[in-house]
């Protein structure tokens, strides 16, 4: 069975066997790879439905970059001898708060569980067991998460495994941009409602300029982020 990092010519024969309908057991036949490995290549890589084998081959290489090997005899430290325990948990349940502004707090939590992990990936025990919380509260929070593409799932033999790529804070940030969008349509449907030519919908009528400026100008930022990976070759979304 064919060992090490899947190929581009691996990746385009997961994307032909996608377009066939083939489940991801018979892909991995015909990779002579676990079925566990393809079930998680194309979860990283926009799933089922939108899996791109060069786009998975540039975000591959992108985070290979991003986290370089150690230089020949360098010291490899271990997540517990190297970081202060509660200096960790002093940040976790600062960025907590903060997104918690946006988010349930439960999914806050599993969020940033899976953000200050190295792996960027734990299952529904290890996360019960981190967080202290029930399996239920956890499933449910990924749910909310998984809702705004923050957060993935894959099925590693009889667990289920849920994990956030590189970019999440790119995915974070277009749903911002919907959010402002739907803003600026629902304000506008209220200046309608309440009458063209009155203070009341004056007052809606520019709010929902202000909404959709804001809107143009997050999906424009976007849209730059993605145009600056590329220029880069660093894998953009």
């Amino acid at each position: 069975m064919p060992g090490g990092h899947l190929s581009y010519d691996d990746r385009r024969k997961i994307a032909d066997g996608l377009a066939e309908g083939l489940p991801y057991a018979e892909i991995a036949r015909r990779l002579e790879r676990p079925r566990s490995t393809v079930g998680r290549e194309i979860a990283r890589n926009g799933g089922p439905h939108g899996y791109h084998a060069g786009r998975a081959q540039q975000a591959t290489a992108w985070r290979a970059r991003r986290r370089p090997s150690p230089p020949p005899g360098a010291q490899v430290h271990t997540e517990v001898s190297e970081r202060d325990p509660a200096a960790v948990r002093e940040y976790e349940q600062k960025l907590t708060a903060l997104l918690s502004g946006a988010w349930p707090p439960m999914a806050a939590r599993v969020l940033v569980g899976l953000l200050t992990s190295d792996s960027g990936n734990m299952t529904v025990a290890e996360l019960t067991e981190r967080l202290r919380v029930s399996p239920a509260s956890v499933s449910k929070a990924v749910g909310a998460l998984e809702q705004l593409g923050l957060v993935k799932r894959e099925r590693d033999n009889r667990r289920e495994r849920y994990f956030i790529d590189d970019d999440v804070w790119y995915r974070a940030w277009l749903v911002g941009t919907r959010s402002m969008a739907l803003w600026a349509g629902t304000i506008r449907e209220g200046a309608d409602v309440l009458g063209s030519r009155t203070p009341a919908s004056d007052r809606l009528r520019t709010a929902g300029r202000f909404f959709q400026l804001l809107s143009d100008d997050m999906a424009a930022a976007a849209e730059h982020y993605r145009q600056a990976f590329s220029a880069t070759g660093d894998g953009a979304p």
